[in-house]
Formats: C-alpha cells, sequence, structure tokens
C-alpha cells in the first residue's frame, strides 16, 4: 500500500497521508485530498478475521488478489434512508481511527453490489464534523477532472435513483463498453503540472 501511495503520489505531486485502520471492515489506508470535497484512498486488507467477514474486507482483498488497481467510486449522500430504502437493507456503520487517536464515523451501504458489479458505486453518509472529512485541507491545485468507466450509464442511473450526473456534477463521465468486467477503467486528475491519467 506504501509503494502504491507513493507511486500515485508522485504522478500527482502530493503526498499521501495515513488514515488509519477500519477496525470493523479489517483494512487500513492512505488518503490524498482533492479539490471539491474529494479525495483519493489507498486501501490495503490486514491480516485480521474482520477482513474475512465484512463485504469491504472481501472486495479489497479480491481485488489485490486480482492484482490491485481500481476498486470502485463512492458517492457521499446526506442522507442515506432513501438508499436503505431503494436498496432494501440497512447501511452498516463505517469507522477508522486515524494516527492521532480521532475516530472519524460514517454510515455505508451497497459494497455488496460493487463485488457483484463492479462499475457501481457504493454510498456515504458522513456522521463526522465537515471539517474531520478526508477532503478536509485538499489542495484546490489537484481535482478529479474525468472518471473513465466500462459499463452501463442506465444501469449505474438506476443504482443511484438519479440520472448518473446529477451526483458527478463537477465531474465528467466517459463511458466504455464493457470488454469483459466492467467498473473504472481510469481516473483523471488536473494537477499543476497538466492532466494525469492513473
Amino acid at each position: 500500500m506504501i509503494a502504491t501511495a507513493e507511486r500515485l503520489g508522485a504522478l500527482l505531486g502530493r503526498e499521501f497521508v495515513d488514515g488509519g485502520v477500519h477496525p470493523r471492515f479489517g483494512t487500513r489506508n492512505r488518503i490524498l485530498p482533492l479539490a471539491d470535497h474529494t479525495y483519493l484512498e489507498v486501501v490495503e486488507v490486514l491480516d485480521h478475521p474482520a477482513s474475512d467477514k465484512a463485504p469491504f474486507g472481501q472486495a479489497v482483498r479480491a481485488r489485490s488478489a486480482a492484482g490491485g488497481g481500481w476498486l470502485g467510486w463512492v458517492v457521499a449522500v446526506d442522507d442515506i434512508a432513501p438508499v436503505e430504502q431503494r436498496l432494501g437493507r440497512a447501511a452498516v456503520d463505517g469507522s477508522r481511527h486515524r494516527p492521532d487517536g480521532h475516530a472519524l464515523k460514517w454510515k455505508q451501504i451497497g459494497v455488496n453490489g460493487l463485488i457483484a458489479d463492479p462499475q457501481l458505486p457504493f454510498f456515504v453518509q458522513w456522521e463526522s464534523d465537515l471539517g474531520d472529512h478526508p477532503s478536509a485541507g485538499g489542495s484546490e491545485e489537484i481535482s478529479l477532472a474525468c472518471l473513465e468507466i466500462a459499463g452501463d450509464p442506465l444501469r449505474v442511473s438506476e443504482w443511484l435513483g438519479e440520472p448518473v450526473e446529477a451526483p458527478l456534477t463537477d465531474v465528467k463521465v466517459e463511458w466504455a463498453a464493457p470488454h469483459g468486467t466492467p467498473g473504472i477503467l481510469a481516473a483523471q486528475f488536473q494537477t499543476p503540472n497538466g492532466l494525469v491519467r492513473i
């Protein structure tokens, strides 16, 4: 994970920070805060029983076993209840402790959908203060410019419960027909040194 974060940080011109451990999911992360309340996250699975039981830990383990790459994307919502109602199940609590010991809390839903169909995002509702959000302190010089997704925009819109463009008003999406497993092909970032595609 550290080597991946260092490689991506070098490409984007800014270092990732240690995000801490997700005890419920058996994972840990490194974070790169970006502009517009977005962030990039590098996650690794831990040798911990939670990673075998929690869907998020299972998804990270499976992606690692497949050689790494983009796991998925996440849409933040102000109220997760309508998503719970639409998907017919309850969100789960998520948390992680930053290296300074401060706990961040959220609710999330949709990881099983991501596992079954990697073009689909999962959803989070942050319960921690906005100042503690992983994007806090993000550089306005680095922004997510475009997601390249192999998939079906109608299927993703159905999953979102609204047109796919609605939650992504500031991010362009380029759709490609899947040639194999659907999902994120690449992300483009605007940096002080120009556009970087990862």
